[in-house]
Protein backbone atom coordinates (compact mmCIF):
# COMPACT_ATOMS: atom_id res chain seq x y z
CA UNK A 1 0.00 0.00 0.00
CA UNK A 2 1.52 3.42 -1.07
CA UNK A 3 2.30 5.78 1.76
CA UNK A 4 -1.12 8.49 0.30
CA UNK A 5 -3.00 5.23 0.43
CA UNK A 6 -2.29 4.10 4.32
CA UNK A 7 -3.05 8.12 5.16
CA UNK A 8 -5.97 8.47 3.34
CA UNK A 9 -7.38 5.43 4.51
CA UNK A 10 -6.22 6.45 8.24
CA UNK A 11 -8.34 9.58 7.83
CA UNK A 12 -11.48 7.57 6.92
CA UNK A 13 -10.84 5.52 9.97
CA UNK A 14 -10.32 8.33 11.96
CA UNK A 15 -13.47 10.41 10.36
CA UNK A 16 -15.54 6.73 10.99
CA UNK A 17 -14.45 6.72 15.04
CA UNK A 18 -14.96 10.32 15.69
CA UNK A 19 -18.74 9.96 14.12
CA UNK A 20 -19.62 7.24 16.06
CA UNK A 21 -18.25 9.27 19.12
CA UNK A 22 -20.44 12.44 17.89
CA UNK A 23 -23.42 9.85 17.21
CA UNK A 24 -23.20 7.76 19.97
CA UNK A 25 -26.14 8.69 21.35
CA UNK A 26 -27.70 6.63 18.57
CA UNK A 27 -25.03 4.34 18.19
CA UNK A 28 -24.09 6.24 15.17
CA UNK A 29 -26.97 5.86 13.31
CA UNK A 30 -27.17 9.01 10.54
CA UNK A 31 -28.82 8.70 7.45
CA UNK A 32 -26.95 11.87 6.09
CA UNK A 33 -22.93 10.83 7.27
CA UNK A 34 -21.69 11.08 4.28
CA UNK A 35 -22.06 14.96 4.32
CA UNK A 36 -20.94 14.49 8.66
CA UNK A 37 -17.85 12.68 6.73
CA UNK A 38 -17.46 15.09 4.23
CA UNK A 39 -17.52 18.16 5.89
CA UNK A 40 -15.16 16.53 8.67
CA UNK A 41 -12.52 15.48 5.91
CA UNK A 42 -12.59 18.69 4.18
CA UNK A 43 -12.25 21.22 6.99
CA UNK A 44 -11.04 19.20 10.05
CA UNK A 45 -8.00 16.62 8.49
CA UNK A 46 -5.01 16.37 5.80
CA UNK A 47 -7.21 15.49 2.91
CA UNK A 48 -6.90 18.33 0.82
CA UNK A 49 -3.24 18.68 1.17
CA UNK A 50 -2.97 15.31 -0.01
CA UNK A 51 -5.09 15.39 -2.74
CA UNK A 52 -3.35 18.49 -3.82
CA UNK A 53 -6.49 19.68 -4.17
CA UNK A 54 -9.89 21.00 -1.64
CA UNK A 55 -12.57 18.59 -3.14
CA UNK A 56 -15.60 20.36 -3.05
CA UNK A 57 -17.83 19.31 -0.80
CA UNK A 58 -20.86 18.05 -2.83
CA UNK A 59 -19.08 16.18 -4.93
CA UNK A 60 -17.07 14.59 -2.15
CA UNK A 61 -20.21 13.55 -0.25
CA UNK A 62 -22.03 12.05 -3.57
CA UNK A 63 -18.88 10.05 -4.03
CA UNK A 64 -19.26 8.65 -0.75
CA UNK A 65 -22.79 7.61 -1.02
CA UNK A 66 -21.55 6.35 -4.67
CA UNK A 67 -18.63 4.56 -2.78
CA UNK A 68 -21.04 2.62 0.03
CA UNK A 69 -23.49 1.78 -2.48
CA UNK A 70 -20.84 -0.11 -4.43
CA UNK A 71 -18.96 -1.51 -1.60
CA UNK A 72 -21.76 -2.84 -0.35
CA UNK A 73 -22.87 -4.38 -3.56
CA UNK A 74 -19.34 -5.81 -4.28
CA UNK A 75 -18.29 -7.06 -1.04
CA UNK A 76 -14.85 -6.58 -1.90
CA UNK A 77 -12.91 -8.01 1.08
CA UNK A 78 -10.81 -5.50 2.32
CA UNK A 79 -11.57 -2.73 4.72
CA UNK A 80 -14.08 -0.18 3.92
CA UNK A 81 -10.81 2.61 4.67
CA UNK A 82 -8.55 1.48 2.22
CA UNK A 83 -11.29 0.32 -0.87
CA UNK A 84 -12.37 3.78 -0.07
CA UNK A 85 -9.15 5.84 -0.12
CA UNK A 86 -8.15 3.87 -2.98
CA UNK A 87 -11.64 4.95 -5.19
CA UNK A 88 -10.74 8.23 -3.81
CA UNK A 89 -7.47 9.02 -4.70
CA UNK A 90 -8.21 7.37 -8.24
CA UNK A 91 -11.26 9.84 -8.33
CA UNK A 92 -9.57 12.67 -7.65
CA UNK A 93 -6.41 11.99 -9.67
CA UNK A 94 -5.05 14.93 -11.77
CA UNK A 95 -6.21 14.47 -15.43
CA UNK A 96 -3.49 12.48 -17.45
CA UNK A 97 -1.96 11.67 -14.50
Amino acid sequence: MTETLEQVSGLLHEAGETHHRVYRIVDGADDDWASWYAQWLIDLSELPDLLGARPVRSELVYLLVSLDKQYTAEAPGEPWQTWYARQILRHFQPSGS
